[in-house]
C-alpha cells in the first residue's frame, strides 16, 4: 500500500525540521558557552561569513521576503531604489564601522553591549546615556521583534491554514528555547541558516518559475498589459526604474541604507568579529548575499504576479492559453 503526501505534509514536514535544527543549534550553542562573554557576544569569535549572513538575516528577515516583494509586486521595480539604497548602506557600514566598532569595544573596558560600549568609551559615569540607550532599545526593538511575530504568524496563517496567533506563539518559542539556551552563538548561527535559506529561495524560486511558466509567453510584455492591484489598464511601466517615481522618492528610498548605522541587531556583529582585519571580508559577503538577493526579488515578485492571473478561476479574454502549476512562493514547489 503507497501513501502520497501531499504538498501540505510536506510544508508541515519541512517547518518541524526546520525548527528541530533551530534547537539544535541552541542546543550546540550551549556546549560552546562557559563564560558570560561568550553569552552575550560569543566569545568574539564569529568569522565573517556567520557574521555577514547573521547580520543580513536579521536585517532583512520578513521584509526581505513579504514587505518590500510586495511593494514590487503591486507598483513595479520602481521600489528596487529601497534595495538599492540598502545595499549601499550596508557595504559603508561594513566598511567604515565595523574595523572600529570591534576594536573600541574591546579596548574600552571589554564592552559586550552597546550601551555599555557608549558609557565606557565617552566616560560617562552617571550612567545615564547607558539607560537611555538602553531604554530606546527596549521601546522600539519590542515593535521590531513584534513584526518578527507577525510575519510568522502570517506565514502559518497562508501556508497550512492554521490559526495566526498558534503561527505566532510557536515561532516565539521556538525563537526563545534556542536564544535563552544558546546566547548570542545560538543567535548568530541560526540566523545564519535562515540567511542561506533566503539566498537560496531568492535564487532557486525566479529561476524554476520562469522554466515553468515561460513557454506559453511572453512573461515580459504580459506583465505589464494584465489587469492588477491599482492598474485596471495594466502597468506598462512596470520594468521602469524612474517612471511613476519623483525624486524625492528615489531619494527618500535610498536613505533607507543610512538606518543600518544605528540598528543593534547589525552593528554587535561587528563587536562580535574575531579581529576588526575580518570586516573587510564580511563586506564582501554581505554586499554579495544582498545583491543577488536584491536581484533576485523583482523576478520573483514578477512570476508571482504573472501565475496570480493564470491561476484565476474566472477566465479573461487577455489571458494566453497555459499550464497550471502548483508553484508556492514559501521555497518549495512541484508541478502536475
Amino acid at each position: 500500500m503507497s501513501v502520497t503526501m501531499t504538498d501540505h505534509t510536506w510544508f508541515i514536514v519541512a517547518i518541524i525540521l526546520y525548527m528541530l535544527l533551530m534547537l539544535a543549534i541552541g542546543y550546540w550553542s550551549y556546549r560552546q558557552t562557559d563564560r558570560y562573554d561568550e553569552y552575550m557576544l560569543a566569545g568574539r569569535s564569529l568569522g565573517p561569513v556567520v557574521a555577514a549572513l547573521s547580520a543580513g538575516a536579521a536585517d532583512m528577515s520578513g521584509w526581505l521576503l513579504m514587505g518590500l516583494p510586495g511593494a514590487l509586486f503591486v507598483t513595479g521595480l520602481s521600489e528596487s531604489w529601497i534595495a538599492v539604497g540598502l545595499c549601499i548602506g550596508a557595504a559603508i557600514n561594513w566598511r567604515l564601522v565595523a574595523p572600529r566598532l570591534r576594536a573600541y569595544t574591546e579596548v574600552a573596558g571589554n564592552s559586550i553591549t552597546i550601551p555599555s560600549f557608549l558609557e565606557n568609551r565617552l566616560h560617562d559615569s552617571s550612567h545615564v546615556l547607558r539607560i537611555i540607550a538602553s531604554l530606546v532599545i527596549l521601546v522600539f526593538f519590542t515593535f521590531y521583534v513584534s513584526s518578527g511575530m507577525v510575519s510568522g504568524g502570517k506565514y502559518f496563517e497562508s501556508t497550512f491554514g492554521g490559526s495566526y496567533l498558534d503561527g505566532m506563539l510557536i515561532i516565539a518559542i521556538v525563537t526563545v528555547a534556542y536564544t535563552f539556551i544558546g546566547g548570542f552563538l545560538a543567535v548568530s548561527y541560526t540566523d545564519a541558516v535562515q540567511g542561506i535559506i533566503m539566498f537560496g529561495a531568492l535564487v532557486i524560486v525566479p529561476v524554476g518559475a520562469y522554466i515553468v511558466v515561460h513557454g506559453d509567453y511572453d512573461v515580459f510584455s504580459y506583465a505589464t498589459s494584465n489587469v492588477y492591484g491599482p492598474h485596471p489598464n495594466g502597468n506598462p511601466t512596470y520594468f521602469s526604474l524612474f517612471s511613476g517615481i519623483s525624486a524625492a522618492a528615489i531619494i527618500g528610498n535610498l536613505a533607507w541604507g543610512l538606518g543600518y548605522f544605528g540598528q543593534p541587531h547589525i552593528i554587535v556583529r561587528f563587536m562580535a568579529l574575531r579581529s576588526p582585519k575580518e570586516a573587510r571580508a564580511g563586506m564582501f559577503v554581505t554586499v554579495f548575499w544582498m545583491v543577488i538577493c536584491a536581484l533576485g526579488l523583482p523576478l520573483r515578485r514578477l512570476w508571482a504576479r504573472c501565475t496570480s492571473v493564470l491561476t484565476r478561476s474566472v477566465p479573461s479574454p487577455t489571458r494566453p492559453p497555459t499550464r497550471r502549476s502548483s508553484w508556492t512562493w514559501g521555497g518549495c514547489c512541484s508541478t502536475r
